[in-house]
């Protein structure tokens, strides 16, 4: 049961990659259509949550600005927005990747009990596995001379990708749900997919504004 777990979150994984930088590098309505929807999706995910009435508004504010803040990168609001996209997403899968890695093999102390999983191996390793992508990212980009500049501000877009995953822990623990959702095998729900990114976008956009 636990292989099949591991294989179907692996298939999955692989498959939205495809698809979301498929549709993020077209940039055509099709990417539009595909925001809404998982805009729309994520909002009916945070609904669900057992939580007072003024943190489920706050929540939907927040969720709107998050999703908007990616509608005007890729819109070139910004110039250069397709860039920035694939940048912010590369730094949030980077984190995601490193911190559950790193924290599966070398273990040790944990962050804080909101959220069992996260270690201090684990940050280590997402700030690590980001540094080295995004580099590579703008090596292929032919932008290697600006990595040094932009590294800072990496290290702190990691930072919110990560505290953001602990955020939504936190509100799925007083909740009492495992899942924000059951639409992705092997990942639950959105909201548990892109916990992260929704915070990173928006700090991204007033970095860069």
């Amino acid at each position: 049961m636990k292989n099949k777990h591991i294989y179907s979150r692996i298939i999955s994984s692989i498959v939205m990659l495809f698809i979301g930088f498929y549709l993020v590098y077209e940039g055509s309505v099709l990417f539009n259509i595909f925001l809404i929807m998982c805009f729309i999706i994520s909002i009916y995910e945070w609904s669900k949550f057992k939580i007072e009435k003024i943190y489920k508004i706050l929540g939907n504010v927040f969720l709107t600005f998050s999703f908007f803040s990616v509608y005007l990168f890729r819109s070139n609001y910004l110039g250069d927005g397709l860039f920035y996209v694939f940048l912010i997403t590369i730094i949030c899968i980077s984190s995601d990747i490193g911190g559950f890695s790193f924290g599966k093999i070398f273990k040790g102390p944990k962050i804080t009990k909101i959220s069992p999983n996260k270690t201090y191996s684990g940050v280590f390793g997402a700030y690590i596995l980001t540094i080295f992508f995004t580099y590579l990212f703008y090596l292929v980009q032919d932008k290697q001379n600006f990595f040094l500049n932009n590294l800072f501000s990496i290290l702190v877009i990691s930072t919110t990708s990560q505290v953001g995953d602990l955020i939504v822990s936190y509100f799925k623990r007083i909740s009492k749900i495992k899942d924000t959702g059951n639409i992705i095998p092997g990942h639950g729900g959105i909201l548990d997919r892109i916990d992260g990114m929704i915070f990173a976008f928006p700090l991204a956009f007033l970095i860069y504004f």
